[in-house]
């Protein structure tokens, strides 16, 4: 139950880190201004710890990466303890993760406007697409090894 719960306050940690994304080129080089980010570092349209700082671009692209490293590492220790539970334990968090997910995507999709609307299910219906074509190579990958022997 214990580790259960560390590992529930990693995940729910993730959010945090990603709200805290500085402003500028995102992870792929482009543009953090999409509906995800709002075109801010921070999604309650008061700024967030670093707009007061007026950060060269320079300074915003290396706490860009330090963010993301940060996201990676945490992401990384949320699944060591996520495999220290039991089979039955990761199987519940996963799919409750899941289930708050979709609730906050249908929640957000509420408020969009509907040509805002199909332009969020079409940018869902591609992540979807990508991350299916992700496990399909992750499954091919993980085969490789035991082609070799």
């Amino acid at each position: 139950m214990r580790k259960t719960l560390i590992a529930l306050m990693f995940a729910a940690a993730l959010p945090t880190v990603a709200m805290a994304m500085p402003e500028g080129a995102g992870p792929m080089g482009g543009p953090m201004d999409g509906p995800r980010h709002g075109g801010q570092m921070y999604h309650h349209g008061k700024g967030g710890p670093y707009s007061q700082l007026d950060l060269s671009r320079e300074q915003r692209e290396q706490i860009r990466k330090i963010m993301g490293e940060q996201m990676h590492d945490r992401k990384q220790l949320v699944e060591k303890y996520l495999e220290k539970l039991s089979p039955a334990d990761q199987k519940a968090m996963k799919d409750e993760m899941a289930t708050k997910h979709q609730k906050a995507q249908a929640d957000v999709r509420a408020v969009l406007k509907p040509d805002q609307q199909k332009k969020f299910d079409e940018i869902q219906k591609k992540q979807a697409e990508r991350r299916a074509e992700w496990a399909e190579f992750k499954a091919w990958k993980a085969q490789q090894p035991q082609k070799a022997q």
